[in-house]
């Protein structure tokens, strides 16, 4: 089982807290594998177990570390198509179009973004057959949506994150 680490990055530079060179590490080797015992992390670092216990739940505490989760092969769920749809809307509807959207099941995420676009959607189907149903009778459907254009992920690469004090 792969699991993946969720990092909150704080948004203002006010509410920055510090964190030392060893919490980044932590955050690295657990970004990798957030299934490690700590035991195992112990002599990967070469840092007492007790001392990662406490500085885990510190992370943990300071909301640095939001939650470990689990990374799961959609394709075995069915998942062959992955799309962004870019999403220009009327203002005026932006809290109800963001509910119609999130009540999507296909719909994984929704930011709003600068530039050409309002907001960009990202969905999760079976087929292009669906990811086409989806945009035209769903999304399409919404009152307040003025356009869309759907970019089709064709292949995607992860880069190891890492983090270090600033």
């Amino acid at each position: 089982m792969n699991l993946h680490l969720l990092i909150h990055h704080p948004p203002f530079l006010n509410r920055l807290q510090k964190f030392d060179d060893l919490d980044m590490k932590l955050l690295a080797e657990l970004t990798k594998d957030g299934s490690i015992s700590v035991p195992e992390l112990s002599k990967k670092l070469g840092i007492n177990a007790s001392v990662l216990y406490s500085r885990i739940k510190r992370l943990v505490k300071k909301k640095l570390i939001k939650k470990f989760t689990i990374v799961v092969d959609e394709s075995l769920l069915g998942v062959g198509v992955k799309a962004s749809i870019g999403v220009n809307r009327d203002p005026k509807l932006k809290d109800t179009i963001h509910k119609q959207l999130m009540a999507t099941p296909e719909v994984t995420s929704i930011s709003e973004v600068t530039g050409r676009f309002d907001i960009i959607v990202n969905v999760q189907t079976k087929n292009l057959e669906v990811l086409h149903s989806i945009v035209i009778e769903k999304l399409g459907k919404i009152d307040g949506i003025i356009n869309t254009e759907t970019f089709v992920e064709l292949q995607k690469t992860d880069k190891d994150l890492v983090y270090s004090v600033v």
